[in-house]
């Protein structure tokens, strides 16, 4: 685990490499994800079959990879009655919090009389990835898929591999909630191309959603332009600003909390206070043994876990902005200052009792987040993902007159006659 202090004299240097340390890994996928795209572009189903075979040890064809509904509904109806409540609830509040992010249309009229706006309308068709490992949370079944829902998609499919032919039943109780149409026995960079490309029997998407491991990233960056994406999201993060007001034992969970998420994930502390960074490292390291995913939180902690001395909170926030985490705590006595000065983050969440589980589970707010300092140019996935916005224009007499000769002149200028022609026409 890193210690840093703004008081050393190369934490510029050692603050520098771990910003730009974003835990993506070199391997160079693209060559094995581009041919495997190829191959199903070209081979159609029998090259996703082949590839299930291989990666997933499962026989499908084109007849069996959509998964009946009887089959999804007796699976969803193994969920406990107290685990369904739950995930009810998160359901109902991530839909709410949607709701009230749908963009409006719009319209202004000028002194022309010439009237101008825009409209949002949603694809028609969206993809669902759910991995079939480590990842293979409900609560990103809904994250996912409400958000299209609530933007107006008419179709919503899944593809989730399904090793040994298993159903999980949280997975499928989510797809109910959250409006799932069809769901399809795929997985890995295949199930990207399917849903890109429309290889019979998955529907062709307008915009693919989800997360997955590198093969399933590099196949989304690689289909961007043929299909629209969320983004390209690599290993989670959480970055903790606290001053001595934050319980220590705490802080050290809500470290763990993100570290158990995978072996590259990252977990930082910025404090103001010596006691407290000390005394956080130790009850990091009494609670590790206490959880089932000590194996994989230890290796991220010890890896890329890292805490940071400032001298002042204020030396936080240009930290924080650089980090771009994508999450971020507020465990502060008055986390309002520093809330207003965070410009570039994930999500933020404000005090002592705001830990980022909340949020991964039923807060309302997307968890689906901008990772690897993306932060500093996107957001977390919304109701805008899944729509686009359609500008118009009407003219009429008035306004066609107070704007024609100006845009023929531009016209001319540009040595572009047609323009000026279909203006002049009209004159």
């Amino acid at each position: 685990m890193l210690r840093l202090s703004t008081r050393d004299r190369d934490f510029a240097a050692a603050f520098e490499a771990l910003v730009a340390d974003t835990r993506e890994g070199t391997t160079n996928l693209g060559a094995e994800v581009a041919a495997i795209i190829a191959r199903v572009k070209a081979e159609g189903f029998p090259a996703i079959a082949e590839l299930t075979r291989r990666f997933d040890g499962m026989d499908v064809t084109a007849e069996t990879a959509e998964v009946p509904l009887a089959a999804r509904a007796a699976a969803a109806a193994l969920v406990p009655a107290e685990t369904r409540a739950a995930l009810e609830l998160a359901a109902a509040r991530i839909r709410a919090f949607h709701m009230a992010q749908r963009p409006a249309d719009g319209a202004h009229q000028d002194a022309t009389g010439t009237r101008a706006g825009w409209r949002w309308t949603s694809v028609e068709r969206a993809g669902l990835y759910v991995p079939g490992g480590r990842a293979a949370y409900p609560s990103s079944v809904l994250m996912n898929a409400l958000p299209a829902q609530v933007a107006g998609v008419d179709e919503l499919v899944m593809c989730v591999p399904t090793p040994g032919g298993e159903l999980n039943p949280l997975v499928m109780l989510a797809a109910e909630l959250a409006g799932v149409a069809r769901i399809f026995r795929i997985g890995g960079a295949q199930a990207i191309a399917a849903m890109a490309f429309g290889i019979a029997p998955v529907p062709a998407c307008d915009v693919i959603v989800g997360p997955g491991n590198a093969w399933v990233a590099e196949a989304k960056r690689q289909l961007y332009g043929t299909v629209g994406i969320d983004m390209v999201a690599g290993p989670s993060e959480v970055l903790v600003i606290a001053d001595a007001s934050a319980p220590a034992d705490w802080v050290a969970a809500d470290l763990l909390s993100q570290a158990e998420h995978d072996p590259v994930a990252q977990s930082i502390l910025i404090t103001d206070s010596p006691t407290l960074a000390s005394a956080v490292e130790g009850h990091v390291e009494r609670l590790l043994p206490t959880l089932q995913t000590e194996a994989v939180a230890r290796e991220s902690w010890e890896r890329f876990g890292a805490i940071i001395l400032v001298t002042d909170l204020a030396e936080a926030v240009p930290l924080a902005n650089q980090l771009a985490a994508e999450h971020v705590e507020l465990m502060v006595a008055d986390p309002q200052p520093l809330f207003e000065r965070i410009r570039h983050a994930g999500s933020i969440f404000i005090g002592h009792m705001t830990p980022e589980p909340i949020g991964d589970y039923l807060g309302g707010p997307n968890h689906v987040l901008p990772t690897g300092r993306r932060a500093r140019f996107s957001g977390g996935l919304g109701v805008h993902h899944f729509m686009k916005r359609t500008t118009w224009l009407e003219a009429g007499p008035q306004g066609f007159a107070a704007l024609a000769e100006a845009t023929a002149s531009l016209a001319d200028a540009e040595g572009l006659s047609a323009h000026a022609l279909s203006v002049r026409i009209r004159g």
